[in-house]
């Protein structure tokens, strides 16, 4: 895999400082159950790499401490760590809010088959993956039966009361593009799915974010090796918003690896631009109960791609 920063170091976008931290999100690994195209941490079923629970209890005491009321879980597939569960029922001790950013297929892997009835025992808010709502088109993207096996993941889901009105379990799906352009409008295309997967086969969700393909990982390196970087930064930076700047992600979060190590985002913990650049790497555990407000926000190239057009983030498009 090619390493796209030195592509990317270089940089006129503007700067940036945090806000109230509002969000944690960390990655518990880069193990998963797929290996989809588009994935910016290279995640796949060979992967090893795994949060521990020591990590996870520095975790809890950062969420003990600080001002971030939500924790927002990624892999990989989280649902994987080993710990995924101790986790969960910790944070929800504390009053957290949590996000599951679950890939669907995993509700249908062996000793997964009671997740689904886990999550929403925790009120967990899980936020699925699926970029387009055609078989053929997903299939492409992630491999064959990966579609099939996501609309049962979301009856499944909706069996629970996900994604019903007034439950309070929401289901939020994700799109990516399958290829290098931006997406389309947010509340158009969730019209378009809301209509057609619940006449195709009748499920539902609350909420459909768009987010952006970023030019890091094995979406970069395709990007080079078609000839379409330069072409693709160009389409980024030419679709640049300054009204985006208020409301990218990175002001309220901060984003820690499967080692507890701190980055702005989590395309930045891929490209390993730490949260500063002092060594060794801010820790998690170096964090508790301090403020972290007002400090700035490391940039490169690829932060257009967060407010290119009506932005993007990890919780969909920003205007």
């Amino acid at each position: 895999m090619r390493d796209m920063l030195p592509l990317l170091q270089k940089t006129d976008f503007p700067a940036i400082n945090r806000a109230k931290l509002e969000t944690l999100q960390i990655n518990l690994g880069y193990k998963c159950n797929q290996a989809c195209l588009h994935c910016h941490v290279n995640a796949s079923p060979k992967r090893k790499e795994q949060m521990d629970r020591n990590t996870m209890e520095v975790v809890l005491k950062f969420l003990a401490t600080s001002t971030a009321r939500t924790l927002d879980l990624t892999g990989g597939a989280p649902e994987l760590n080993p710990h995924f569960r101790e986790l969960v029922t910790s944070a929800y001790g504390l009053g957290i809010h949590i996000m599951d950013r679950c890939n669907l297929t995993i509700l249908q892997e062996p000793e997964q088959e009671d997740t689904a009835e886990f999550l929403a025992q925790h009120r967990v808010e899980v936020v699925a993956s699926l970029p387009c709502y055609l078989e053929e088109n997903v299939n492409e993207q992630r491999g064959d039966g990966v579609f099939a096996s996501s609309i049962e993941g979301i009856r499944k889901l909706n069996a629970l009361g996900y994604g019903v009105d007034d439950s309070g379990l929401e289901l939020n799906l994700v799109y990516n593009p399958i290829g290098p352009y931006l997406p389309p409008s947010q509340d158009s295309l969730e019209t378009d799915y809301k209509r057609e997967l619940g006449e195709r086969y009748g499920i539902a969700f609350n909420r459909l974010y768009t987010i952006t393909n970023m030019p890091i990982a094995r979406f970069g390196s395709t990007l080079i090796s078609k000839g379409e970087f330069d072409d693709y930064m160009n389409l980024l930076k030419g679709a640049y918003s300054d009204n985006n700047l208020e409301s990218v992600m990175c002001k309220n979060l901060i984003s820690a690896d499967y080692r507890g190590y701190l980055y702005d985002c989590d395309f930045n913990q891929m490209l390993n631009i730490p949260i500063s650049n002092t060594k060794p790497k801010t820790h998690l555990r170096d964090l508790i109960g301090k403020n972290i407000e007002n400090n700035p926000i490391r940039i490169a190239d690829h932060c257009y791609g967060c407010t290119a057009g009506q932005g993007s983030s990890c919780g969909g498009a920003l205007l």
